[in-house]
């Protein structure tokens, strides 16, 4: 889609011609479903009927819709020197017009990029709005690349601006040539003033690079007017719980590290708690375990004491972790295991999952209240199409996707978007699932994940790994290796604390160390388990693989041979992605001779 707008500034930078509309776009003729080229149109995947045949609307024509009617609401709050201040909706428009006009003044040209460097904040949406509005492709660069990273992605997405966080996302791009590349340093200082909230809120704290982030941060909450509150910069390192706390969303999305981390603080916080509280606690569990399956089958009906179970545990819960007026909490971006959402479950939170990817603007397929099943991703969106490809007997194949929301192309990538994009123009995911009787689709691996054995056998990984996470919870992470060998070996590591800087630390967990308590082990540090290669726990940890391998569906899958790595896994080790997602190969490499030593090599 190429819109002729009227409505933003022109190439110098000078108001509009006419006012904007919400009708009244004109698309460019187009053949083709996708494009490589930054300014070459494509072809609408329009429906005759239903979601997928309403007409198209620009974002600038979306932002001021909502500006007309909820102008005067809370839009953008951030915390400035530990106060929340705000923007409306009429200020942050009218701010996202001031940079697009600054973009055009320091020489943004049209279809060509600004790179946003920074964490979460009013300044990063306004930063990417006001490259939308100059006609401009914003692109957000993780604030945890590295300068060389940063080089690339500008130099990739053909940057005129780039605008930066702070002085230490600055020195990464002063340490190269960008081509006279205009830098723009901005802070929060004089942009936000106080206002009263409104009542739909979310909180920003996911990197706004991946593209999850920016659909449910930035492009639903301007479309519906829901209030968008930033959280700290050190959010995944620990203090994205108070915020939650203080803002108390409507609505919460969290990658699957996130939930894990609560239910784990959760049960440490449990396991402090007098014999009398613990009963409460197991007792109501059991209520809401039971009431959240009924809702599940379409049952509407509780369990006897629901109600007790509600006011004494439930509620408090939520409060606790800030989801008293949560209506709905999703999880997506990587796997998350059966235990963590039968965890919340039992506490009567139901964590709905999301799949999709950024080649599909986000979300394909959702669960929701209406709709269901565990470890499922729901139901294709309405108005998009899944279609499985070359199924297996198990009616396992790679889930493709159609609709308005799959991407152009890869910017001057043609092979690569060729691989991504079949001739009738079906998105294919690299993902491997399969629909159940009712339609609801289940994500059973990653073909790019598979280990193909010496044997020839196709083995998913992440079944393997969430299983033996299950049967040991000590365990932090697990990651299958095996690709081209004659057996699997599997790389472990156990929860241990963090420190101020997220990185992870020797020190085991409470919950980890009542762990090794419970088996006849007084240790604190996981260099004291490793270095005596402590027998009760390497027994525990060998009789969990001994019944995840009992349920192999072959023996290829057993997995024979197995190491405690001395630190875990983090996202400034390296082994994790910004959302917390395994970077397999990375830990194939970073641990490349603990492998070797598995097969003798």
């Amino acid at each position: 889609m190429s819109p002729v707008c009227p409505c933003c500034p022109d190439q110098k930078g000078n108001e509009p011609a006419i006012p904007l509309t919400t009708g009244g776009v004109r698309l460019a003729p187009a053949q083709d479903l996708w494009s490589t080229a930054r300014d070459k149109p494509v072809k609408l995947r329009m429906e005759t009927s239903g979601l997928g045949s309403e007409p198209p609307m620009t974002i600038h024509q979306m932002f001021q819709a909502t500006v007309q009617k909820y102008g005067g609401y809370p839009a953008l709050r951030g915390k400035k020197e530990g106060t929340w201040v705000t923007l409306t909706y009429k200020e942050y428009y009218q701010h996202a017009r001031a940079a697009a006009r600054s973009f055009l003044k320091l020489g943004l040209e049209r279809f060509h990029g600004v790179g946003i460097l920074g964490f979460n904040s009013p300044e990063w949406f306004i930063a990417d709005v006001g490259c939308i509005l100059a006609g401009g492709l914003a692109t957000g660069i993780y604030t945890t690349n590295s300068p060389e990273a940063c080089q690339y992605v500008a130099g990739n997405c053909e940057a005129n601006v780039l605008v930066v966080e702070n002085n230490k996302q600055l020195v990464k791009i002063l340490q190269y040539s960008f081509n006279n590349k205009k830098c723009i340093n901005t802070t929060a200082a004089g942009l936000m003033t106080s206002l009263k909230m409104a009542e739909e809120e979310i909180v920003s704290y996911l990197p706004l690079s991946h593209v999850a982030a920016q659909v449910h941060d930035m492009w639903i909450c301007m479309r519906f007017a829901i209030i968008t509150n930033f959280a700290e910069p050190d959010a995944l390192k620990g203090s994205l719980a108070n915020t939650l706390r203080e803002v108390r969303p409507t609505s919460f999305l969290g990658v699957p590290r996130v939930w894990e981390k609560m239910q784990e603080a959760m049960k440490s916080a449990g396991a402090k708690s007098s014999i009398t509280k613990k009963k409460i606690a197991d007792w109501a569990k059991g209520i809401g375990f039971q009431a959240s399956y009924n809702a599940m089958n379409g049952d509407s009906s509780v369990p006897w004491g629901f109600t007790l179970a509600n006011a004494l545990v439930f509620k408090n819960v939520r409060k606790a972790l800030g989801l008293d007026r949560c209506r709905a909490c999703y999880t997506g971006a990587a796997p998350i295991t059966k235990d963590t959402l039968e965890y919340f479950m039992s506490l009567y939170i139901t964590v709905f999952e999301l799949y999709g990817m950024s080649e599909s603007t986000g979300p394909h397929s959702i669960s929701c209240a209406e709709g269901y099943h565990i470890m499922s991703c729901g139901k294709v969106l309405t108005g998009c199409k899944t279609k499985l490809d070359k199924p297996d007997t198990d009616g396992n194949g790679e889930i493709c996707f159609w609709g308005r929301h799959v991407f152009m192309g890869y910017l001057n990538m043609p092979d690569k978007t060729e691989e991504a994009l079949d001739a009738d123009g079906w998105l294919h995911s690299g993902d491997l699932g399969k629909h159940d009787k009712d339609d609801f689709l289940y994500i059973t691996g990653r073909i790019k994940e598979l280990i193909i054995t010496a044997g020839g056998e196709n083995v998913p990984p992440v079944p393997i790994e969430d299983a033996l996470k299950e049967e040991v919870s000590i365990i932090s992470n697990a990651m299958l290796v095996g690709d081209k060998k004659k057996f699997l070996s599997m790389l472990l590591t156990l929860k241990c604390n963090v420190d101020d800087n997220g990185d992870p630390t020797d020190e085991l967990t409470p919950l980890a160390v009542e762990f090794c308590r419970q088996h006849g082990v007084i240790a604190s540090k996981v260099s004291e388990i490793i270095n005596k290669k402590e027998p009760a726990i390497y027994k525990v940890i060998q009789e969990g693989i001994d019944r995840v391998n009992a349920n192999a569906t072959s023996n290829a899958q057993r997995v024979q041979k197995w190491t405690i790595l001395p630190r875990d896994f983090s996202i400034s080790g390296g082994e994790l992605g910004p959302t917390m997602k395994l970077k397999r190969p990375v830990v194939s490499k970073m641990y490349q001779e603990e492998i070797n030593k598995f097969y003798g090599e």
